[in-house]
């Protein structure tokens, strides 16, 4: 069977790619980042400034749509691309990472998962069938097959088992999504398990290429493992998909993450963490992410970042950003929402145009040698706390 959608890679720098993918709602140029639009929106943002920062595809979730408005409320009105105002590609996530993350509010089985809604306590079962029918009636460009992702930690019978569980739906996600069970323009992507153990990443992705998917993403990773662990298990599998593919990893966004995982091949992204660390008052710059909140910026004139082409550093001083955090404004969250989309964008932007010039390595090593991450401590405590917010509130990715 034809594909729905075509990646043509345009030149390769190392291990990294640029391309362009072509999908019934555009083209993507890749290595692309997709922003999160959990419900339907990019938070604080409308359609309209999302395209203006230059993204070309965002990230929607089929549970959350599927629990409210509903799908068939969706489909009924125009489908996605016309219910959210963004007609340019979209991705829809399963429900597979709510298995993950919503704790208490879910039941992971053979057959499927049970969740109970967070919303009013009703009782849902999603299967690889019904999550390809669910997105079939969204109506996505792209979408995922149900899998189960553990967290870091868990002993390898528990990775071993959710990854031949993940095998089992990923064979029943293909045969109903071939028998018709989403439109013809929409393109099934298979998810490699196998947590951290290279072994079982091998498998996996040995096993899911044999289903001659419309494209691959890497799974379970960003769950606690350390970044070398990343990095290692992203080279591996970067390794073995099949080159005319599409790569997509899932729920990566910390900038030296995105050029580390571009440096070992993978084409696509998405992660709440630029939208999310914006609206705690984290901003994203050449060095690092800085507190705006702190009362080192009180006074300072000029924008944040003097190269940045994004609406906040062309009309805002620091020190009017970091009176509206302080002064508890809306327009804050929003304007530090701009930029650090802005930001990440930006450096897909700038790592695609190094891999056609041919010195991506070049590119990497100045970025990261300017670049300030994170404390890894500080992260990991930061990533436990989100964690735990996540299943309160639904297991949202946002």
């Amino acid at each position: 069977m034809q594909s729905p959608l075509n990646l043509y890679l345009v030149s390769t720098s190392g291990s990294a790619r640029a391309g362009i993918l072509t999908t019934a709602h555009g083209e993507v140029p890749t290595p692309a980042f997709m922003p999160v639009a959990t419900q339907g929106s990019v938070k604080g943002l409308t359609p309209e400034e999302v395209k203006s920062l230059k993204a070309n595809i965002i990230l929607a979730n089929a549970y959350h749509l599927y629990l409210r408005p509903g799908v068939d409320i969706v489909r009924d009105l125009g489908g996605i691309h016309a219910f959210t105002g963004w007609s340019g590609p979209i991705l829809t996530d399963s429900g597979g990472f709510q298995g993950f993350s919503m704790g208490a509010l879910r039941k992971v089985r053979d057959d499927g998962i049970l969740f109970r809604s967070h919303i009013d306590g009703s009782e849902h079962h999603f299967t690889p069938e019904s999550a390809v029918f669910y997105q079939g009636r969204l109506g996505a460009d792209i979408i995922m097959c149900l899998d189960q992702c553990v967290a870091y930690g868990e002993s390898r019978e528990s990775v071993l088992r959710a990854m031949d569980r993940t095998h089992r739906w990923a064979a029943r996600c293909k045969e109903a999504h071939d028998n018709g069970n989403s439109p013809d323009y929409q393109a099934l992507f298979g998810i490699v398990q196998g947590g951290v153990y290279p072994d079982l990443r091998a498998e996996s992705t040995e096993y899911i290429t044999s289903l001659d998917f419309d494209g691959y993403a890497v799974g379970g990773l960003a769950v606690g493992e350390s970044k070398a662990q990343m990095y290692e298990i992203t080279g591996q599998v970067g390794g073995l998909l099949p080159q005319d593919k599409p790569r997509y990893m899932m729920g990566v966004g910390s900038p030296e993450d995105l050029v580390e995982c571009v440096a070992r091949g993978i084409d696509m992204f998405d992660c709440a963490l630029p939208t999310r660390v914006a609206r705690n008052g984290a901003l994203f710059t050449g060095t690092g992410r800085v507190d705006i909140t702190h009362r080192r910026f009180k006074e300072t004139a000029g924008p944040l970042e003097e190269d940045c082409s994004c609406y906040t550093c062309r009309n805002f001083s620091v020190a009017f950003l970091h009176h509206m955090f302080k002064a508890k404004e809306l327009l804050g969250l929003r304007l530090a929402t701009i930029h650090n989309l802005r930001f990440v964008l930006q450096l897909m932007e700038d790592m695609r145009t190094a891999i056609l010039d041919g010195r991506f390595q070049s590119f990497r090593d100045s970025f990261l040698s300017t670049y300030k991450p994170t404390d890894e401590s500080a992260r990991m405590s930061q990533k436990e706390a989100w964690m735990e917010a996540r299943m309160i509130r639904g297991g949202s990715r946002a």
